[in-house]
């Protein structure tokens, strides 16, 4: 019977959806760099992930593995170098397209969600703000088309204070040697590319920390592949670096400047981790709503036919438009080259805090079936509670807030 519900819950929130046009989303021939995606953008995702990615949910979900036929999916649509330039084999799309990617992605599974964010805003943004023409001209094309890329800063020690990191880069010649370790990266268990974060003078504190562009075969090893609560087919390793030599060449940027990339990737960062936690709230809503409209787990009045439980689905459906407007917002001023940084930190919080509700009232509203993993919304439910911790915690998000407002009023 669970089974049955959860098909047919499916099969209506499909059916909402418009059917697909062209067989890959983002066409580098026909590539125009707007604010405002095109109703394609929502729709053709949609058709993505219900066709390649709603199968083997479930599947990858247990195994705590990604499934290589989604991940050369997200390849093959063009969703793994949205904002890269057509000339360096990328979509050549906006940063808003790249957004509503990510949260129409996580509408199905958020796991897959996050991986597409990370390429996007963090690791290819690093590209494209900050490294040589040679460095963009060979790897951005590799990330565009088959190569998964991470970005390696938290350690054992330093994870909110992400500045004190340990691992060490030794200038020898023409090369530099790392050694050190990095905990809680996504991505990794895939990743051919590696951005990481390591001091080159720590007599300069974190004025020392430098950017590194890192090829797995130079030697890097995924130490321990992290057993999760939720978000599992999105990989989460410990890495270790026993005297790595990576070319100088291969510094992104300017030494001693990487403190500062990293603050300003992980504003934009967030803005993708806000996405992500939009999709999972609509998708636990889109979920929860056909099976609370048309049966009751205890034959009782339906749901949202009772006065209680209105209030409740209006109250949700208000706070997700909320975070959507949030989410978008923070997003357009991104674009337009304003100042973000207090809207992303606000659009992450809120929508965090609003995926955690949706995901718990979804499981609360379906009754019984909510609780078995033959039904989507526990799936959610598992999964909403990264987004207060990763990309900055929620604790990180209030100070930064609190920070910015003090000026306007002291």
């Amino acid at each position: 019977m669970f089974a049955r519900l959860a098909t047919q819950t499916q099969r209506r929130a499909s059916a909402r959806i418009a059917m697909a046009a062209p067989s890959r989303l983002f066409s580098a021939s026909s590539a125009a760099r707007t604010v405002l995606p095109s109703l394609n953008t929502y729709t053709e995702v949609a058709k993505f992930s219900r066709e390649q990615v709603l199968p083997k949910v479930q599947q990858m979900d247990e195994n705590e593995l990604l499934d290589k036929s989604v991940l050369n999916g997200l390849f093959e649509q063009g969703f793994m170098g949205i904002e890269t330039s057509a000339d360096l084999g990328g979509s050549e799309s906006s940063f808003t397209s790249a957004i509503i990617v990510v949260e129409e992605l996580a509408k199905v599974d958020p796991s897959i969600s996050v991986i597409c964010d990370v390429q996007n805003t963090l690791v290819n943004t690093l590209f494209r703000k900050y490294a040589s023409a040679e460095l963009q001209k060979k790897y951005l094309p590799q990330l565009a088309s088959g190569k998964v890329g991470c970005f390696c800063l938290s350690e054992a020690g330093s994870g909110s204070d992400a500045f004190s990191l340990q691992t060490r880069a030794v200038k020898d010649g023409n090369k530099y040697v790392i050694n050190g370790s990095k905990m809680w990266i996504t991505n990794s268990y895939e990743a051919e590319i590696f951005l990481v974060f390591a001091n080159v003078d720590p007599t300069k504190g974190y004025k020392g920390i430098t950017c590194f562009i890192v090829e797995k075969d130079w030697g890097v090893k995924v130490a321990k592949k992290e057993i999760k609560l939720g978000i599992r087919a999105s990989s989460t390793c410990s890495l270790s670096f026993d005297d790595v030599e990576v070319p100088a060449e291969n510094v992104l940027g300017e030494v001693g400047k990487g403190y500062k990339y990293a603050i300003e990737i992980l504003n934009e960062g967030r803005i993708g981790i806000a996405a992500q936690m939009l999709g999972l709230a609509q998708g636990a809503f889109d979920n929860a709503l056909p099976t609370c409209t048309s049966a009751s787990s205890l034959a009782l009045p339906l749901p949202t036919s009772r006065s209680g439980m209105q209030f409740q689905v209006a109250q949700v459906a208000m706070e997700i438009e909320a975070a959507r407007l949030l989410t978008y917002n923070a997003a357009r001023l991104k674009e337009q080259g304003k100042d973000f940084v207090k809207e992303a930190a606000m659009a992450k919080l809120y929508a965090s805090q609003v995926a955690e509700k949706a995901a718990s009232k979804a499981v609360e509203w379906v009754g019984g079936v909510g609780f078995t993993r033959e039904f989507p919304v526990e799936k959610f439910y598992r999964d909403c509670k990264i987004g207060a911790i990763y990309e900055g915690t929620s604790n990180i998000q209030l100070q930064t807030i609190a920070k910015l407002l003090k000026p306007k009023y002291a």
